[in-house]
């Protein structure tokens, strides 16, 4: 039931994450192929290397259902898409799947006996990497770089998630309760601007 439940939030993540590849490439006006290629780099960027820190079979390499599904999130883009671009979508389904994968990095780091600590890590990581690889490819400034909240819901999902399992919560609550809490964060970040207090260097004295 655990990895059944692992497996489909995995794929969730995947998918929407690129559905977001797939939405840049839209907005760039580009053709099927990177059309394709973006869903790709993005919906499998942060697992891979994730799944490269621990040791992991890289997943997308072992079950090609995963390339399958972000060739079919680029063509129902393409497809849907192609008349005008909602603004706020590649926002809001890059907040699902970062939740999504911060909660499924965090379990998978968990199922190779990695500390709690580095699961979180592994966690925002596998939410974060691929979205900036998007980013970069598509010469846009790093959502990293923007002052709204973004690897924090990341650490949200993962972290609340590590605790409940660590308490021996059922992993589908678990990771209901992580996604949810995680993604209230990043929609605060998106419609009301929330942020973490920027550096301010101290004023040289004369």
């Amino acid at each position: 039931m655990q990895i059944a439940l692992i497996s489909l939030l995995d794929y969730a993540g995947v998918a929407t994450f690129a559905a977001s590849g797939a939405l840049m490439a839209a907005e760039k006006r580009q053709d099927i192929l990177t059309f394709i290629f973006f869903a790709a780099i993005t919906g499998v960027g942060g697992g891979t290397l994730r799944d490269l820190l621990i040791g992991a079979p890289v997943f997308w390499v072992a079950d090609p259902g995963y390339s399958v599904v972000c060739a079919a999130m680029a063509v129902l883009v393409w497809l849907t898409r192609g008349r005008g671009l909602p603004g706020p979508a590649l926002l809001w389904l890059d907040a699902i799947g970062l939740c999504i994968y911060a909660t499924v990095g965090a379990a998978k780091a968990m199922s190779f006996g990695v500390s709690p600590v580095v699961c979180i890590v592994m966690g925002a990581i596998t939410a974060t990497f691929g979205g900036i690889i998007r980013d970069v490819l598509a010469n846009e400034p790093s959502i990293l770089l923007r002052r709204e909240l973004y690897i924090t819901p990341a650490i949200v999902s993962a972290t609340i998630f590590i605790v409940l399992a660590s308490l021996n919560m059922q992993t589908v609550w678990a990771s209901a309760i992580g996604v949810a809490l995680g993604f209230g964060v990043r929609a605060g970040a998106i419609v009301s601007g929330w942020s973490l207090p920027a550096f301010k260097p101290s004023e040289k004295e004369d």
